[in-house]
């Protein structure tokens, strides 16, 4: 089921791009983590989002890729928001949520900023 909800949910962005392009945006991406030389697996997201101004939200399907397991299917979701502090430094935060069936659900935070030169 979660499969055919990613399907539709791809379809659905892709028709619906122009008339809903003012702030929505589709956001596919793929994370890979390695340990030294270990490589642990990765997760391929296919979001849907929004922004307005300094602040965007996004979710949808999510494929959880462990290396040497099966591959499962679920649901991530991340919001943030940046912010000047001054002329050429930003400061922006994250908060995300990710879930599949065999696993409890994972939340992440990430705070930085970034100089502009």
């Amino acid at each position: 089921m979660l499969k055919s909800f990613a399907c539709a949910t791809g379809v659905l962005a892709l028709s619906a791009a122009p008339a809903l392009a003012d702030g929505f945006y589709v956001n596919p991406e793929y994370n890979a983590g390695w340990s030294g030389s270990d490589f642990g697996g990765g997760v391929l997201d296919a979001h849907v989002g929004y922004e307005a101004g300094a602040w965007y939200i996004q979710g949808g399907p999510s494929v959880l890729m462990p290396d040497a397991l099966e591959a499962e299917t679920g649901f991530s979701a991340k919001t943030g928001v940046s912010a000047p502090v001054a002329e050429s430094f930003d400061v922006y935060g994250e908060v995300s949520f990710a879930k599949y069936d065999k696993l409890d659900a994972n939340y992440g935070l990430k705070v930085g900023g970034k100089y502009k030169f």
